[in-house]
């Protein structure tokens, strides 16, 4: 458990509020959290906000790295806390979760010339947490052509499939990552401005870079083919039974 400081100390929860006297009373009163609910909540956040860049401003031990209970994992743990209250609030306030980060914008997929198919790998990538694989994308299409009766050959569904990988894997890493630049860090780096990125002074960084994302595309190739070989050695297995 992370020690919050003296001065910061959470409040208190609220008394856990009396049984309505009468049905009458209950329909009069408004859905939703009590005032004292909501501004319990809100107090913790803050408090919560304030211990967090209490860690921030900490100098990190080389020697905290192995620690069960390091400066990043305790503001890990608070963080998730503060989500938990922040979706707490939203239901008491009757309003909605969603932030705007592009983390929950939803995916359109048109990449395929059947519209079944387009709707199943489209709701399936964008449930909460999805990054599939080729073979996930693979049962997504030949579920579809079984129950929409598309009558897709197998080779053909595993040409789509390969397509898919590539552009949902690009996409979903795409979003995460503008998600990541949007939201990763801390207030020490607010101040921070695209224009200071050092790839933009530094031709060798900028070439050391360009290089790395070549060898990410190289290996995502090497992902589907593998997962394609993989495919064709089940169909062999199978055949031969």
């Amino acid at each position: 458990p992370v020690a919050v400081p003296p001065s910061s100390s959470p409040p208190q929860p609220p008394a856990s509020p009396q049984p309505p006297a009468s049905p009458t009373a209950s329909s009069s009163r408004p859905p939703g959290g009590s005032k004292r609910q909501i501004r319990y909540l809100e107090n913790l956040l803050r408090v919560y906000m304030g211990e967090i860049r209490r860690l921030q401003e900490r100098e990190l031990d080389l020697a905290e790295l192995d620690s069960e209970d390091s400066t990043y994992l305790q503001e890990s743990r608070l963080k998730r806390k503060m989500m938990r209250i922040f979706e707490r609030l939203c239901q008491l306030k009757q309003c909605s979760s969603l932030t705007g980060r592009v983390i929950e914008q939803r995916i359109q997929y048109r990449g395929t010339r059947y519209p079944e198919v387009n709707r199943r790998i489209e709701r399936f990538i964008n449930r909460p947490e999805a990054f599939p694989d080729y073979t996930d994308i693979l049962k997504v299409i030949q579920k579809a052509s079984t129950r929409h009766s598309l009558g897709l050959a197998q080779r053909q569904m595993e040409s789509m499939a390969q397509d898919a990988f590539r552009e949902v894997g690009n996409r979903l890493q795409e979003r995460r990552h503008l998600d990541l630049i949007y939201n990763f860090g801390s207030h020490l780096t607010d101040q921070y401005r695209p224009g200071t990125d050092p790839a933009l002074v530094d031709p060798e960084l900028a070439k050391r870079l360009r290089k790395n994302r070549t060898v990410a595309l190289t290996r995502l190739d090497d992902v589907i083919s593998h997962y394609a070989q993989l495919q064709d050695e089940s169909e062999e297995e199978e055949r031969g039974r």
